[in-house]
């Protein structure tokens, strides 16, 4: 383990689909934090512009499978048949070696994977919605889902709230704003430790 690996720390975001989580996260990384955003591995196909090793690493299930069995995923889930998601462990590596902190979005059960993996060094925070009620809204505001869709997302939100108390912290994302602050203040005091 290198020196710089050892500085860097890890960042764990998680949140049912609609809680702001993405948007937190993407107003984070514009701050000072050294900060990087690990890239994700998949088996889908790309969409639109999506490039190899900068918004995924697009593997065949094949390749995604040897990685499992290699044991150089951090976490991984089969949403449909042969449709994998993933973290690879080399992207901690890559990320830290620069001296910069490593930041994940990934779901509940990967997240608390990651922390369990890694401990102190890592901290995991749970994006919440005011509530369900909110949350379904906000879905349905976005306008790219259909109903059946938001309804399959607040029902697996339902399921994913039930491990926020599992999480080191926990936001309520009532206001962007202040979430944004809040989350930047753990953060700071996480990093400076």
């Amino acid at each position: 383990m290198t020196n710089t690996m050892k500085n860097g720390k890890l960042i764990i975001f998680s949140a049912p689909s609609g809680s702001g989580k993405t948007t937190i996260v993407r107003k984070l990384l514009e701050k000072d934090l050294k900060m990087e955003f690990s890239i994700s591995a998949t088996t889908r196909a790309p969409r639109g512009n999506e490039k190899h090793g900068v918004d995924y690493y697009f593997l065949s299930p094949e390749e995604f499978r040897t990685k499992i069995n290699k044991g150089e995923l951090l976490e991984w889930e089969e949403v449909y048949n042969d449709k994998y998601y993933g973290t690879l462990k080399s992207e901690v590596e890559r990320i830290t070696s620069k001296g910069n902190n490593v930041v994940f979005d990934v779901d509940v059960v990967g997240g608390l994977n990651i922390k369990k993996m890694y401990g102190n060094r890592a901290i995991a925070i749970f994006i919440q919605p005011p509530s369900i009620g909110e949350l379904k809204n906000r879905l349905e505001m976005r306008g790219t889902d259909s109903k059946e869709v938001i309804e399959q997302r607040v029902n697996k939100a339902e399921k994913e709230l039930t491990y926020a108390q599992d999480f080191d912290q926990i936001v309520v994302n009532n206001n962007l704003n202040k979430a944004i602050e809040q989350t930047e203040k753990l953060l700071n005091c996480f990093l400076n430790a």
